[in-house]
């Protein structure tokens, strides 16, 4: 059964400001096979590891709303910039931008249940909100609008 993880995306601004975090901080990528994957250090390892990688994704939250998704592709185990130890989270490069949906704060990662997931923007007969720009999007989500 599918689950996501959800987390926060502190000091982006938007989708762009994060995925342009991740492209410059390239010592962030290693080969997961023959592919190229983002990871991301967290200090607990995901128990559902199965249904993780059984299609789940990493759901962004950045400004207060869930923003954007990477499709998990594994897990390994890293150490910190100060030596602790800690579990990558290794990522799909593609950034995909989501429906926004309002998540107020908290502190690590949560599971998140594939039927409470927002769609991905372009996805069904709502796409037309993918081009609404990102700022609009946001303050539409705040009002409950979207």
């Amino acid at each position: 059964m599918t689950v996501h993880m959800i987390k926060l995306s502190v000091g982006s601004e938007s989708v762009d400001d994060h995925a342009q975090w991740q492209a410059a901080n390239r010592q962030f990528w290693r080969k997961v096979g023959n592919r190229p994957a983002v990871f991301h250090t967290t200090f607990q390892t995901p128990k559902r590891t199965v249904d993780l990688l059984d299609g789940g994704s990493l759901y962004w939250v950045i400004k207060g709303l869930i923003q954007a998704r990477q499709r998990l592709v594994g897990f390994d185990e890293g150490k910190k910039e100060d030596g602790s130890p800690c579990c990558l989270l290794l990522l799909d490069p593609e950034i995909i931008p989501v429906r926004p949906l309002p998540r107020r704060p908290f502190q690590g990662w949560r599971y998140l249940d594939a039927a409470a997931a927002p769609t991905d923007l372009g996805a069904g007969s709502r796409g037309d909100i993918a081009d609404l720009p990102p700022a609009l999007r946001r303050d539409l989500a705040a009002l409950g609008l979207i």
